[in-house]
């Protein structure tokens, strides 16, 4: 028996290693982390585990360039963004964006619980931050891809229209939605700050390209692009619901920025929307709702003021009527230091911008830099009962749910299966289609019955001129590599509207280009037609604000030396209705191409006939800036081209 004896040191040894070491039972098995338990077990199974630490970092969003594998361990983050041309090396492929993505997940994953971070990056034409993605046109060009029937009736003198709406191809956007994903995707990113549903009432403003239409009715159609981002929402999903498809190649969505932020006074970005609670909720909101029957997982607050109250503090309207009325479940997202802006200076008492913005019904706070300062107001505000654990434990839950649903917790890292999607050929052709549906035509030959679209191929020698013509960065506009955009051709791949011009004419076709030429020029080489490629140059948000809205020069110059001097088609490129009046007159045809993309063969195709034009305004298309804002239905409406006005050509063989 002596063999089998232990002495008594040893044998309590033995107890205690026994007692103290992982049990391979129950006590592995965690319900949240079991896919096939209901999705409210596993919120309700991970949130009794958290600490306070843990809940409030998973409120915090903080930018790439302070995000640390370190970082997201200690501090337990919840969410990484990057911001407009925030990216890891210039040029970056996909593997590199991948490899970030990972290497921070991996720090998410090292914490006690295990709970994935979510990233999120703009993505509003196209995967726009990223070298060599695909560019789609902005959301005021693809307003413009639509059938309208109108009936024009007189008001007071005026020309009134009274309008039926509806997609003239109801699939495009929503397409678009599902290529952008997949090259999203294709960079490891599960999350884009996309679709903006603002409805741009007055377009002085910075960001008007970022809206589809002055008409809600135009915005709530186009929110089609949010079950091409995330998949289409079951039809037993529960209403209000995030959803995010698990499906390969999908992503969260965020419609912005809620809520009036199109209405602002002058258009002045982040500024004071006046307006009563039945116009704020007949003009803003509908499309709202619209996504929120959508399934889409997150809403972002607007930096602007309803009559004066900041809408980042604004409870009313983030939980009493998005979270009780139209029963939104996904998370609420603040702007870039939205919070921070509740107070004038910016920052100015932080204390009361966590609390205001928390209070308000904010989920998770957009830091971006400071995060330490966020969570250590925020963790004192909850620990001196200023904030309610019970509004922590809400923002929490729902950014689990978003989590939970699009499979993060699942498959938390990205792989380069993928890849081959960025910039694909297949993104670039459904581009170039959106492009020419998105054309508006404006004017067509001096006379009706002699028309100068569409364009001979075949001709002696023809005029390409302007500053847009040959200029990547101009024809994609803001938020295009950059936050403000880029100009010139080496910023990103696509193709200029002067190589797209020059790849369709025939080969006989001698095509001069020039960017600027003088009258003399002009006359002295008797070209058979010119084309010039004018308009505004990038900007995004405030540094869009223009109270003028006039064309650049040299563009005004341009369009006098050539169109004084021989048939012209004027091309304007644009992020809304600029000044025209003044040069019409001189103008044998006139089109709005608008903020187009990388695919400028899109403006070829029904410049010169292969496919006709289709393209209808989506936005007033005023005289003077004087008469703004203006748009369809009010009392007063005298346009220089009315809302839904757009010539048509046919496709010809030539």
């Amino acid at each position: 028996m002596a063999r089998f004896s232990i002495p008594l040191t040893g044998f309590l040894l033995l107890c205690c290693c026994l007692l103290s070491a992982p049990r391979l039972t129950e006590a592995d098995y965690f319900k949240y982390k079991d896919p096939k338990q209901p999705l409210s077990a596993r919120i309700r199974d991970l949130m009794k585990q958290m600490t306070l630490a843990e809940k409030i970092g998973q409120m915090t969003q903080i930018e790439r360039t302070v995000a640390t594998p370190d970082v997201m361990t200690k501090y337990f983050i919840g969410s990484v963004l990057s911001g407009g041309g925030s990216v890891p090396a210039p040029k970056a492929s996909a593997e590199t964006w991948i490899n970030l993505v990972n290497g921070l997940q991996k720090g998410s994953l090292s914490t006690r619980l295990g709970i994935p971070m979510i990233y999120g990056i703009d993505a509003v034409h196209g995967h726009n931050n990223v070298y060599n993605a695909t560019i789609f046109p902005h959301n005021v060009g693809l307003g413009a891809t639509r059938q309208v029937t109108f009936i024009l009736t007189q008001i007071s003198g005026s020309p009134q229209a009274s309008f039926k709406h509806y997609c003239k191809d109801p699939n495009l956007v929503k397409r678009i939605g599902e290529a952008t994903a997949l090259e999203v995707r294709a960079t490891g990113i599960p999350y884009v700050f996309a679709p903006c549903i603002a409805v741009c009432r007055d377009p002085r403003w910075g960001r008007c390209y970022e809206s589809y239409s002055e008409d809600h009715k135009i915005v709530q159609a186009m929110t089609e692009i949010i079950p091409g981002l995330q998949g289409d929402m079951p039809p037993t999903a529960q209403k209000g619901a995030p959803y995010v498809s698990t499906a390969k190649g999908k992503v969260a969505a965020c419609a912005k920025h809620y809520l009036g932020d199109g209405g602002t006074t002058k258009g002045i970005n982040e500024n004071n929307t006046v307006i009563d609670l039945n116009g704020l909720l007949r003009i803003h909101m509908p499309a709202y709702l619209n996504s929120i029957l959508k399934g889409v997982a997150t809403v972002m607050v607007s930096y602007s003021s309803w009559n004066g109250k900041k809408m980042h503090a604004n409870k009313e309207l983030v939980t009493g009527y998005l979270k009780d009325k139209l029963r939104f479940r996904g998370f609420v997202i603040s702007d870039w230091e939205g919070i921070d802006r509740i107070t004038s200076p910016p920052k100015a008492n932080y204390s009361y911008s966590v609390q205001a913005g928390v209070g308000a019904g904010i989920d998770m706070i957009m830091v971006p830099y400071n995060f330490t300062d966020f969570i250590d107001d925020l963790t004192y505000q909850v620990k001196n009962n200023i904030i309610p654990m019970s509004r922590i434990d809400d923002a929490v839950k729902r950014i689990l749910r978003v989590k939970f649903v699009m499979g993060l917790f699942e498959n938390p890292l990205a792989d380069l299966s993928l890849a081959s999607q960025l910039g694909s050929k297949e993104h670039r052709e459904l581009a170039r289609e959106a492009v020419r549906k998105s054309l508006v035509l404006l004017k067509n030959g001096k006379s009706a019955y002699k028309p100068l679209l569409p364009l001979p191929k075949k001709a002696g020698k023809i005029l390409v001129a302007g500053s847009h013509a040959d200029n990547l960065g101009n024809q994609c506009g803001g938020w295009t590599i950059t936050w403000q955009g880029l100009e010139g051709n080496n910023n990103t791949m696509g193709t200029t509207i002067l190589s797209a011009i020059k790849s369709t004419v025939d080969p006989t076709t001698q095509v001069v280009y020039n960017e600027n030429p003088d009258a003399n020029f002009v006359k002295s080489n008797k070209f058979s037609y010119a084309i010039v490629v004018v308009g505004e140059p990038p900007y995004a948000e405030t540094f869009g604000d223009n109270l003028n809205l006039t064309i650049p020069q040299p563009g005004p110059s341009t369009i006098a030396n050539v169109c004084g001097a021989v048939k012209c088609v004027v091309v304007v490129i644009s992020g809304r209705p600029v000044v025209i009046q003044p040069y019409l007159a001189g103008i044998d045809a006139l089109v709005a191409a608008w903020l187009p993309g990388t695919e400028g063969q899109g403006v070829t195709d029904a410049l010169f006939g292969d496919y006709g034009f289709t393209g209808k305004l989506a936005r007033t298309w005023f005289k003077t800036v004087d008469q703004l804002p203006m748009n369809v239905g009010d009392p007063h409406y005298d346009p220089l081209f009315p809302f839904g006005f757009g010539l048509t050509t046919k496709p010809t063989k030539n």
